[in-house]
């Protein structure tokens, strides 16, 4: 059941599946979701109807909680379109669809029982980012695009974007000029996820790349009906998030780093670089756009070339050099000492 942006024929049957599936998607619409979200939800629950209606089911009397817990076996077994079994995350948001769904059904009185009401979801697991660039590695990608070209110019300035601020995919997209503050060095994110605006900083380097591409690339595209979006396609429109995904994920495997990736990748290493660095995790929170700190540590754990270099020179099962006395010297015991200091600061 794809999602379509344009307005929705009501079905004729008031009590069908299709019909209870256009309510959610209308709630959702009303309660102010973002329209990513109402997409994801919707499409998730798509999935689900199809499912049902492949097994006779037409009537939501017949799906029972053995029903569901059959679906939840089935997205477990099935693949996605890359031909890989689907992720945890993605398991629990097909169902997490199903089941805000149910409660929706149960609040507007259109349902007298919710058989997802004691469906146990798939435990999360807690996994660290696949890759992170060094600093010399994301140098490689950023050279990576034909700056001869109009689109090279125009995928540098974007690369450069997301390796200062980390800001997401669609985030870049619905960048406006008008979002730049090229005195401050500050960019301006709205409506980011959970429909939250926030800024954050920019680099040098990044502002004049971007108005490189302002001056020489986007003049030549923007046409009187082009949208405000400060990076547009070649035919002047809004960029198609697959499309921006498909061209940075090309700029890595071009620069043979032996690492996979596309916009996130910047994200990642963006947080875990300046942490490296000695940048506050709190700050590095604000410009990430979280809400909690804890979605924000996983990058202490990523960020571990410090922790490495300190456990190295203190840890007391160390390989002593044959010129190396057991006793630390006074400069080293010096060294030591302060650098416990700045840690308490932390």
């Amino acid at each position: 059941m794809p999602y379509v942006e344009t307005k929705d024929e009501q079905p004729s049957n008031p009590r069908s599946l299709a019909a209870y599936t256009l309510a959610y998607k209308e709630q959702l619409k009303t309660k102010n979701y973002a329209i990513q979200t109402v997409q994801y939800k919707y499409a998730s629950l798509g999935w689900f109807i199809d499912w049902v209606e492949e097994r006779g089911i037409d009537r939501i009397e017949q799906i029972t909680r053995p029903i569901l817990q059959r679906y939840q076996r089935y997205l477990f077994y099935a693949m996605s379109r890359s031909g890989k079994p689907l992720s945890i995350a993605s398991q629990r948001n097909r169902l997490s669809a199903v089941r805000t769904w149910f409660k929706f059904l149960i609040r507007e009185n259109l349902i007298l029982y919710n058989p997802a009401s004691e469906l146990e979801m798939p435990k999360l697991e807690k996994r660290l980012p696949k890759h992170t660039l060094t600093a010399e590695e994301a140098e490689l990608v950023l050279a990576q695009p034909n700056i001869e070209t109009d689109t090279g110019i125009r995928d540098r300035a974007m690369l450069e974007v997301l390796y200062s601020t980390g800001i997401r995919r669609q985030e870049v997209i619905n960048l406006a000029k008008q979002d730049l503050n090229v005195g401050a060095g500050i960019l301006a994110v709205r409506q980011g996820k959970g429909k939250k605006d926030r800024f954050v900083p920019i680099g040098d380097r990044a502002m004049l790349w971007i108005e490189k591409y302002i001056d020489d690339v986007r003049v030549q595209h923007a046409l009187p009906r082009s949208p405000d979006n400060l990076f547009l396609d070649e035919t002047g429109r809004t960029l198609d998030p697959h499309k921006v995904s498909r061209a940075v994920k090309k700029y890595v495997k071009q620069s043979k780093i032996d690492k996979v990736g596309s916009c996130h990748l910047f994200r990642h290493t963006m947080a875990t670089l300046m942490l490296e660095n000695g940048a506050d995790i709190r700050f590095i929170q604000q410009m990430l756009g979280h809400s909690m700190l804890s979605t924000t540590e996983i990058y202490t754990h990523v960020a571990i070339h410090k922790l490495k270099e300190i456990h190295t020179a203190t840890h007391p099962a160390k390989i002593k050099n044959k010129d190396e006395s057991d006793d630390p010297t006074e400069d080293q015991l010096f060294e030591m000492l302060n650098q416990e200091e700045l840690e308490e600061d932390d």
